[in-house]
C-alpha cells in the first residue's frame, strides 16, 4: 500500500502526504455488472482516515478538516468508498483520489466574499425587464369602457 499525495493547493502550499500505515482499506463485494466474477470478486474498496490522529495535517488544518467534514465523518474517521471499477486495482487508486481531492477542499481556507456594487448596465437591464413585464401584464387587461 503507498501514501497518498495530496497536490500542493490553498491551506497546503507544500502538499499533503499521508502515509500508508495510516490508512485502513477495507474490500467488500461490489453490486453491478462484473460478470463471472462478480459474486467473487471483492472489488469495493473503503478507504479509512483517522483525522484526529493523523500525522500529515498541522493543527490548524487538522481543525479546519475536522469541522468541514464534521457530516461525512464516524467520530473523526473519515471513509471514502470506490466501487465503481470492476478491478479492485483501479478501485484502491480511485479511493486515494477522492480522498486527496476531499483533504485539499477541507485543509482550504474558506474564501471571503467581497462585496460588490451591480454595475450600471446591470440596473438598467433589470429595470427594462421589469418595464416590459409590467406592459406584458397591462395588455393583459381587458380594454376600460371609456
Amino acid at each position: 500500500m503507498e501514501d497518498v499525495v495530496v497536490p500542493p493547493g490553498p491551506g497546503a502550499p507544500q502538499g499533503l502526504l499521508v502515509p500508508a500505515d495510516e490508512l485502513v482499506e477495507q474490500f467488500s463485494r461490489a453490486s453491478g455488472p462484473g460478470g463471472q466474477g462478480v459474486n467473487t470478486t471483492d472489488s469495493r474498496v473503503q478507504l479509512s482516515l483517522d483525522l484526529r490522529t493523523t500525522t500529515a495535517l498541522t493543527d490548524a488544518q487538522r481543525a479546519r478538516a475536522l469541522d468541514r467534514l464534521a457530516p461525512r465523518l464516524s467520530g473523526t474517521v473519515l471513509t471514502i468508498t470506490a466501487a465503481e471499477h470492476r478491478a479492485q486495482r483501479q478501485n484502491r487508486t480511485a479511493a486515494r483520489q477522492r480522498l486527496a481531492a476531499v483533504l485539499r477542499d477541507a485543509v482550504a481556507p474558506a474564501s471571503i466574499r467581497r462585496p460588490t456594487r451591480a454595475t450600471g448596465g446591470s440596473r438598467r437591464r433589470r429595470l427594462e425587464a421589469k418595464s416590459r413585464r409590467s406592459d406584458i401584464k397591462r395588455n393583459r387587461r381587458p380594454p376600460s369602457a371609456d
